[in-house]
Parts: C-alpha cells; sequence; structure tokens
C-alpha cells in the first residue's frame, strides 16, 4: 500500500517529556501539531527519572542555572493548571535540597556557592552540621554542613509527561504512534517526516528525541548527542528519617511516597540500557555514606535509563543552522526534566515570532558547526 499523506504546521519527533511539552506549548498558541512517537524505548530518559528539580543544586554555569531557575519556576503554575484540564496531578513538591558536604574540601566549595547564589538573588542557605542533624537525623556522621536550597524538590516524571500529552491532544495535537523513518528535505528546507504510513507535510519539524536525536535528523554532520546511562534503585524510605532530596556529587536519594530513590552513575555504554551489579553496588555505597539509614533495607527493584547528553553539557534548542524548517530540542542530560516546561515554551516563541524573551544563546545548535 504506498503512503498516504496528510499536513500539519509543526511535526514533533519524540514523544518523551521535551516532545510532549514542545506539542503542548506549540497547541496552546494555535499551531496544527503532530506528535510522532512509536511508544517509550527501553531505557527512555523521561520514564527513568528521578524527576528532580534541582536548579541550584547540579553545578553549572551561570546561564545555566538561571535557565534552570526559570524552568523550575514554570511548574508553580503549570502543575494546578494541568490538574485541572486533564486531571493529573505531576507531584510537584517543593521541600527544598540539601547538598551535603562530607569533606572540609565540599563545605568549603558549597560555602562559597552559597554566597555566590545569595549575591544572584537567589534563596540558598549554609547549615552547620549541627543544624542539619537536627532537621534530618539519620544523615552522614561525616557531615561538614549543607547547602540548603529551599526552593528546590522534584516531581513525578511519568504523570508529567501523560499530563502534557493529555493536554496537547485536549488542544488540537495528533498523536501518532509510529516511528519517523526520514526527515523529508526539499530546496534546503525541512519539509515534513515520513512514516511507513504517511508523509507529514509540515512547516516545521522539532526533533525532540532524547537519546536517539542524532540518527533520527538523518544529517551530515549528526548532532553531538550521546546516551549516557545512569542507573538507579529503589528501596522503602527509612522509617527514623524525615521525608527529604539530600545531594552529594552526583549521588542522591529522594523520597517518593513512601520509596527511596537512590541514583546515579554517568556511562558511556552507548544503546545499553541494562543494570549491572557494579552499577548497583556503586550507587549503593554513595547513597548509604551519604544516608546510612538505608544500609539495611533491600533493594526493591534497579533501572537505568539514556540521558541524552551533549559534549559541553547543554541542551541543543533552536533552529538548525543549515535548514530551514528544521529545529532541535534535545540534548538536556541529567536537566530534561527541570528544563521540559521552558523548553517547550521557548520552542513555540520560535516557531509563532522567531525569537524568545529567554536569553538560549548558550543552547544555540550553532555552537557546535
Amino acid at each position: 500500500m504506498a503512503p498516504g499523506v496528510s499536513s500539519a504546521d509543526v511535526a514533533v519527533v519524540g514523544g518523551g517529556v521535551i516532545g510532549a511539552a514542545c506539542a503542548r506549548a506549540a497547541s496552546r498558541a494555535g499551531l496544527r501539531v503532530v506528535l510522532l512517537e512509536p511508544g517509550p524505548a527501553p531505557g527512555a530518559a523521561t520514564p527513568a527519572s528521578a524527576g528532580m528539580l534541582a536548579a541550584q543544586i547540579d553545578p553549572g554555569d551561570d546561564p545555566g542555572r538561571a535557565l534552570g531557575v526559570r524552568g523550575r519556576a514554570l511548574y508553580t503554575d503549570l502543575a494546578p493548571v494541568l490538574k485541572d484540564t486533564t486531571g493529573i496531578d505531576i507531584g510537584l513538591w517543593l521541600p527544598g535540597i540539601v547538598s551535603v558536604a562530607l569533606t572540609d574540601a565540599d563545605a568549603a566549595a558549597l560555602r562559597d556557592d552559597v554566597a555566590r547564589q545569595r549575591q544572584a538573588g537567589l534563596r540558598a542557605d549554609w547549615l552547620d552540621p549541627a543544624d542539619v542533624r537536627e532537621r534530618w537525623p539519620g544523615l552522614s556522621d561525616e557531615c561538614r554542613g549543607a547547602l540548603y536550597a529551599p526552593e528546590d524538590g522534584a516531581l513525578d516524571p511519568p504523570a508529567l509527561t501523560r499530563a502534557l500529552l493529555a493536554d496537547a491532544r485536549r488542544l488540537g495535537a495528533t498523536i501518532v504512534t509510529e516511528r519517523v523513518d526520514q526527515i523529508v528535505i526539499a530546496a534546503n528546507r525541512a519539509t515534513g517526516v515520513a512514516t511507513h504510513t504517511t508523509t507529514w507535510s509540515t512547516g516545521h519539524t522539532v526533533i525532540a528525541a532524547g537519546a536517539w536525536s542524532s540518527p533520527l535528523a538523518g544529517m551530515s554532520p549528526a548532532l553531538p548527542v550521546e546516551p549516557v546511562r545512569g542507573q538507579l534503585v529503589a528501596s522503602a524510605w527509612p522509617a527514623t528519617v524525615p521525608r527529604g532530596i539530600f545531594f552529594h556529587h552526583h549521588s542522591y536519594v529522594l523520597a517518593r511516597g513512601e520509596r527511596a530513590v537512590v541514583g546515579s552513575t554517568m556511562e558511556h555504554v552507548g544503546l545499553d540500557h541494562r543494570t549491572t551489579e557494579e552499577g548497583v553496588a556503586q550507587i549503593l555505597t554513595e547513597a548509604r555514606r551519604l544516608l546510612p539509614a538505608l544500609d539495611p533495607l533491600p533493594v526493591e527493584r534497579a533501572w537505568a535509563g539514556l540521558r541524552p547528553v551533549t559534549p559541553d553539557g547543554r541542551p541543543i534548542v533552536g533552529p538548525d543552522p543549515r535548514l530551514a524548517g528544521l529545529w532541535y530540542a534535545t540534548g538536556h542530560g541529567r536537566s530534561g526534566i527541570l528544563l521540559a516546561a521552558l523548553t517547550g515554551d521557548v520552542i513555540a516563541d520560535l516557531l509563532t515570532t522567531g525569537s524568545t524573551p529567554e536569553d538560549i544563546a548558550s543552547w544555540g545548535p550553532q555552537r557546535f558547526g
């Protein structure tokens, strides 16, 4: 059977949290949107994510932190809107995040970070070891103090994605459960996408396929987006420790309901989404050093996700520098949940007006030539 032909203003390739946010925002802006996603690939980042909104915890440059803070702020309004329009609670929880110093060098670095954040107008506190233990008994005896970011938090990534997709449908978006086989190009312009059943003629195509974005684009040179595996485990939350979100370097322990979500590794292993004994052991060793009360609790499950990571650790968001009509919203690494709503708004701005009020100069695709 010959492929059919259909049309839309925008094709969004990828149905994870970034693609869902782009589809909703573009539909909200009045564009006719088709989102193409064959189903979550094994190892997809969104369903595997811990869902932290760690705008002030993960190290980053000043523009990156400012965009993270802006992205985090959007959820305060978005969560009740999505609950009202879709009935889905995205599990927004903003108890603050505690970045714990376990050495004197860590403490000095975190104290300096508190000072920098305050100078930038952000809320950040330095907690002495006694303050940390009083608030969260059970944290490590090695604690030398902590940076406390009271406005950081977490949400439920699968719930957020379901809500964004449901609201996109409500706003008129079409969701197609098929894989994109080809970006259609004519006269130096992306004119649509093709699946095995349909060619979609569109004015704009947005690549938002996470770790699978580079082969999807099919252009030369390929996007510099590499899958990086992050392994996680879950156990019961220690009954003697108040619920919270605790961080040390790249190790974290997050309360989600009555469970503890513990992560994470950063492994360059291609598209291998399997968990390993070594990875799980590494996670548990670091997490139990941070929160010793986890030690006697058995692991209930382990899983892994493939984060889309760029060479400089920043997302790729904006127009392709060579092909008109082709846009990117990918490469968010560990910050996909934090930056999803912001990325959707930025893409909708660019598609409708050609510009955005957000300062995304550091995200531009042209930086990779």
